[in-house]
């Protein structure tokens, strides 16, 4: 037996061929490893410093941005981990924004997958990071931003954070700017630490910023920050304070810089409404201390508030709000309130409210600038502010609280328009009546042109009157008017102290009471009379009445007063001034029957709007007593009562051009015959600042006015 091994020359071919290319894949095989292993040795024993511009170059190609290491850098297997170390590393941001760098930190150290740059989703197995800043931030036309890669309008990819075993980051913040919000926030990140992929506890932040112009400072909590390192939802809270104002946020972000779409629950609370919605240059009445939430929705350029619900004083608000950041910021709101307490009321003619609570209406218009004893507020419209924003609002209002004038039912529309600003329709119902009203204040003209038009439907005047301690039972009449004027200025002090128009109030045939009526008329006889036989709440009818008004460059003169009544006709005479408030009025009642003790003499309504004053004993009447006086003295005592007795001749009007509310030119007596006992709506001044008397008649029995 032939027992020598088998030479290669004596080996089939076919075996031949086999082994040729498995010494070829070995040797291969073999020259690969140690081209890895002399790679790795050379990496290792470098640290992979001469690779820091290739990686720049690769990096910056990938994400389409300038990426820079400014000092050491390392890049290289330790042992089969890839070893990350740089200084000063930076990732620029795109040439839009008003930051250089997206990205920003003194050192980065980290160990990396491998295998996970090739497969799934890139790992860091540790992460040390010191020094970071991260720049977000909206471009004008919020159409992109800096933390998306590529183009935006295609697609681009935002930043996908890798997932991370164990880290420490510290002295880490992050800017966001808005610039179509006008919105900078600086924030400083609490120092975190993982372990396991987990970060575990909520991260918080702080910081400053502006909003507008207004600064703020806010603190903020991640309470999810383990699904937003994994790209999950952002569960995050935040508190901010503002202008006196709090206000807080929640909510679950898709990503930690996008609200588009999501609900976020806000609430806010502070001293003045106004002061909140003044930080994005919205103008409204101040308020007192308010307290508010609502579901905020971002949709574009929208912010809409829907179930919004809270207080602001003693008055309860509902209702939803769209703020539109537009070429023009537009709010658009309907709102309800079920009590209006009438103290919060009173910022809408521009009193400060918490100073008509504490100290009274005449207060609040001194503080407003007006002159002392006025009640007209000197506040000027926000004519700067009312000319950069739009605003539609329907607010209903169930209750108005107020101590003398019962007010429900308002239903108020109002439009802003480039400056022009229109209530209408603004309508209430008061002592079951109705007011109807229009009012424009037009900013576009300057000083601004306003328009007041405010009608009384007809109303009870025992109702009107109980709240100022007038009992109702009894009075049967009603009153309806309407007040017409026109006039110029930017407050509403301005706007009447110049104003021109006409004030009509129309009472038609009904009853009043004894004891209200007779004490006006000064008929002491009557009222003694009526005392004495326990009728004083016998009501006294009313045949008709009008207490009309012509008002000229800001006066009101009497045009006229006429009312006329079952035993009496009352005249007056005279006016007031909307420029200083005051008021100089006088009303004589002439008897149609004959009266025993009749004072036959004009009361005097005079002061101010603030404080007026009753002149009951007035010059006629001192008079008239003087020469009771003298009479009893020297003819007898009858005789004195004679400078007291009312013959009863006046003549009744005629209630037609009374009801039809017509001027004093126009009014007759029932006869037909033209008055001459009613004011001609017009007010003269002596050269030394005397008024003139405006009686036509100087010659008449009785004097009917002061003037």
């Amino acid at each position: 037996m032939d027992t020598t091994a088998p030479t290669e020359s004596s080996q089939p071919p076919a075996r031949r061929w086999l082994s040729r290319p498995w010494r070829i894949a070995r040797n291969v095989a073999i020259g690969i490893v140690a081209v890895l292993f002399l790679v790795w040795l050379v990496l290792f024993i470098t640290k992979g410093r001469f690779l820091k511009h290739p990686f720049e170059s690769i990096a910056g190609k990938l994400t389409g941005r300038a990426v820079t290491v400014r000092g050491d850098f390392q890049l290289y297997f330790a042992p089969l981990q890839i070893k990350f170390y740089a200084e000063r590393f930076t990732i620029a941001n795109p040439q839009w924004a008003t930051r250089p760098n997206l990205f920003q930190a003194q050192r980065i150290d980290t160990r990396i997958a491998p295998l996970s740059l090739l497969f799934g989703k890139r790992r860091l197995y540790w992460l040390d990071l010191t020094g970071g800043a991260v720049d977000l931030e909206w471009n004008g036309a919020h159409t992109a931003n800096t933390w998306t890669f590529g183009d935006n309008k295609k697609g681009g990819k935002p930043l996908d954070l890798p997932r991370i075993d164990r880290a420490t980051v510290a002295g880490t913040g992050v800017r966001y700017l808005d610039s179509q919000m006008r919105l900078l926030a600086d924030l400083k990140i609490d120092t975190i630490t993982s372990t396991d992929a987990r970060i575990g506890k909520a991260v918080g932040l702080q910081g400053t910023g502006r909003i507008r112009d207004t600064p703020f400072r806010l603190v903020a909590r991640l309470l999810s920050p383990d699904a937003t390192v994994n790209r999950g939802k952002n569960q995050l809270t935040l508190r901010a304070w503002a202008a006196n104002n709090v206000i807080d946020v929640a909510g679950t972000l898709p990503s930690i810089a996008d609200v588009e779409g999501v609900p976020l629950q806000t609430r806010a609370r502070g001293r003045n409404l106004a002061e909140l919605l003044g930080i994005i240059d919205v103008a409204i009445p101040i308020t007192r201390t308010y307290a508010l939430k609502a579901q905020l929705v971002k949709s574009g350029n929208a912010y809409k508030f829907t179930q919004l619900s809270g207080t602001f004083g003693d008055s309860d608000l509902a209702g939803r709000l769209t703020v539109t950041n537009g070429d023009r910021l537009t709010l658009d709101s309907v709102l309800a309130t079920r009590s209006l307490d009438i103290v919060d009321a009173a910022p809408f003619i521009g009193y400060n409210p918490d100073i008509v609570a504490a100290k009274g209406a005449v207060a609040a218009a001194a503080a407003t600038g007006a002159a002392p004893q006025r009640i007209l507020p000197d506040a000027a419209l926000p004519i700067a502010t009312m000319q950069v924003f739009d605003a539609t609002l329907k607010w209903t209002i169930g209750v108005v609280k107020s101590r003398n004038v019962p007010i429900s039912d308002v239903d108020l529309t109002l439009a802003l328009d480039r400056g022009r600003l229109v209530l209408s329709p603004l309508t209430f119902a008061m002592a079951r009546g109705h007011v109807a009203s229009d009012i424009v204040f037009d900013t576009r003209q300057r000083p601004a042109a306003d328009r007041y038009d405010i009608r009384l439907s007809p109303t009870p005047m025992g109702r009107l009157l109980a709240g100022y301690g007038v009992d109702e039972a009894g009075t049967s009449g009603t009153i309806k008017g309407r007040i017409q004027l026109n006039g110029r200025g930017d407050t509403i002090h301005d706007s009447l102290a110049g104003a021109s128009g006409r004030i009509a109030f129309i009472m038609p045939q009904g009853s009043f009471w004894t004891r209200n009526v007779q004490l006006s008329e000064l008929d002491l006889g009557t009222f003694v009379q009526k005392m004495f036989e326990h009728r004083l709440k016998e009501p006294v009818k009313i045949n008709c009445g009008l207490i009309g008004f012509t008002v000229r460059g800001g006066v009101a003169a009497a045009d006229p007063i006429l009312i006329d009544t079952q035993k009496n006709v009352i005249l007056g005479r005279g006016g007031f001034s909307f420029k200083d408030e005051s008021l100089d009025l006088a009303f004589r009642a002439d008897g149609k029957r004959f009266s025993l003790i009749s004072g036959q003499s004009p009361v005097g309504l005079n002061g101010y709007f603030a404080k007026p004053g009753i002149a009951v004993i007035s010059p006629q009447l001192v008079g008239r007593a003087g020469a009771g006086l003298a009479l009893g003295l020297f003819a007898s005592p009858l005789a004195a009562v004679l400078a007291f007795v009312d013959v009863g001749d006046a003549k009744s009007a005629a209630c037609g051009p009374v009801l039809a509310g017509a001027t004093a030119g126009a009014q007759r007596t029932t006869s037909g015959k033209p008055r001459d006992d009613v004011g001609t709506g017009t007010t003269a001044k002596t050269d030394d600042g005397k008024r003139l008397g405006t009686d036509r008649n100087p010659k008449r029995k009785k004097v009917l006015g002061i003037f």
